[in-house]
This record gives C-alpha cells, sequence and structure tokens, in this order.
C-alpha cells in the first residue's frame, strides 16, 4: 500500500483480498435477495446474511463499527440508509434496502441494493432502476486520470434529469483496510473538479435518490436516515477498484 494525496494506493495482493471480500459480499446479496419476500423480518435477514458472510470465512463488516448492532443496514421505504434489523416484517408493496460488507485479510468490501417486495408501484420500480441505473454510469466514471467530480455528476445529471432528489448528506467514500478513507465520494458534483482517479485506488460508489426532495433527517434511534418529506428513497452501491483497464467492479 502507498500514499498519493492521502488516499491509498493498493497493491495487487491488497486488490486480492478485496476481491475476495467483495466476491463474498456479492454472494450475500444473491443469497438474500432469494429470502426477501413478505412475513420475513429485517431480523432473520440480518441472521441469514452474518450465517453467509462467515461461512465463507470472512467477517461482517459492520457490525460493531461505530458502535452499529447488526450485520447489515436494512432500510424500508422512506428509510434512506443506516437502518437497523428489527422484528419488523416485510410487507407486500414495500421496498426495502440492504446494505453490507464483509472483511477479508484486513480490507473491506461495501455493497448495497433496493429491492421490491412482491408487486410494488411503478414509481417504486421506476426508482429503483433509476437509482441502479444511476449507479452504472457513475462507475463508467471511474477511470485513471477521472476526476471525483465526474463520478457526482454523472448520479446527478442523470437522476435529476428524471426528478428525483439527489441525497448530499451521505456519499460515498475511499475505502481499503477501513471501511471509510478518503476521498469522499458525493452523488452530485462538477466534471473535472475533485480527487484525481489514479490505478490502485479503491471506492465505494453509492447513489441515494429519492422520490421528493433530498434532504433528509436522522430518526431517534440515532441511525436511521429517513427522507425529509416521507418519500420513498433507493440505493445501490458497489466498491469499484481504478485499474489500467478501467473501473473492476469487485461487488458485482
Amino acid at each position: 500500500m502507498s500514499r498519493a494525496n492521502g488516499i491509498t494506493i493498493k497493491s495487487t495482493r491488497e486488490l486480492d483480498y478485496m476481491r475476495e471480500a467483495g466476491r463474498i459480499s456479492s454472494q450475500t446479496k444473491a443469497v438474500l435477495k432469494d429470502a426477501i419476500r413478505p412475513g420475513v423480518t429485517s431480523r432473520e435477514l440480518d441472521a441469514i446474511a452474518e450465517r453467509e458472510i462467515r461461512s465463507l470465512g470472512a467477517v461482517p463488516a459492520f457490525k460493531g463499527l461505530y458502535g452499529f448492532p447488526a450485520t447489515i443496514c436494512s432500510s424500508f421505504n422512506e428509510e434512506i440508509v443506516h437502518g437497523i434489523p428489527s422484528r419488523r416484517r416485510l410487507e407486500e408493496g414495500d421496498i426495502i434496502s440492504i446494505d453490507l460488507g464483509a472483511v477479508v485479510g484486513g480490507f473491506y468490501s461495501d455493497t448495497a441494493f433496493t429491492v421490491g417486495v412482491g408487486r410494488i408501484d411503478e414509481d417504486s420500480q421506476r426508482l429503483i432502476y433509476a437509482t441502479e441505473e444511476s449507479l452504472r454510469l457513475a462507475v463508467e466514471q471511474t477511470r485513471a486520470g477521472h476526476r471525483v467530480g465526474d463520478i457526482g455528476a454523472a448520479v446527478q445529471t442523470y437522476a435529476e434529469g428524471l426528478g428525483y432528489g439527489v441525497v448530499r448528506q451521505y456519499v460515498g467514500h475511499g475505502i481499503g483496510r477501513s471501511l471509510h478513507e478518503d476521498p469522499s465520494v458525493p452523488n452530485y458534483g462538477t466534471p473535472g473538479r475533485g480527487a484525481q482517479l489514479r490505478v490502485g485506488m479503491t471506492i465505494a460508489i453509492e447513489p441515494m435518490l429519492n422520490l421528493g426532495t433530498w434532504d433528509t433527517r436522522v430518526l431517534d434511534d440515532g441511525w436511521t436516515v429517513v427522507t425529509a418529506d416521507g418519500s420513498r428513497s433507493g440505493h445501490f452501491e458497489d466498491t469499484v477498484a481504478v485499474t489500467e483497464n478501467g473501473p473492476e467492479v469487485l461487488t458485482a
């Protein structure tokens, strides 16, 4: 590992640890998607995720970090991020965002997705599609020589063009030996501005789009972030490495 302007550049061996952490996170996502259905509690999903991550030889990235009590963040409907798993049961028509990560060899992965529970309304379907598409567009900008502002601008231009609120208070980030490293990776910005991307950098890109405004508030539990206007929110995230051949999604 080396550093450039305070940002860590990963060695080949370190990237291999992150690839394995990403693979385990991706496999856990697939298991969770199969388990999401009406009647299941978010606490049950949390247990499934922890069991899967540990069975594959990794450690849950979130549990105990900053005092967070669970393996996954589970956020329903108007909840954006950092929801705490509970006995709340998924209901037909809900949408749920799951955020999770794994640690292998001391290196982190971080990923998130939003899905509908059973049949959902068209606005929620379009929100989920747009949030995932904004992540894809952001990943395309994750190339050596580009800047963090190029990533944020890709999300903002696409999402605001469709009328969605782009969350500003919570952003993507560098990732490696720590879950959160430099640089911050906002989902808004100006092309050509911000930290320059270099081969060996690894970042977590995580657009959060709201059906209403971009403003947020935090519930009394001190963790759960919700939309200020009560509108629904979508969240997708991948851990991405900058390589000589372009972006490599480690959590695909």
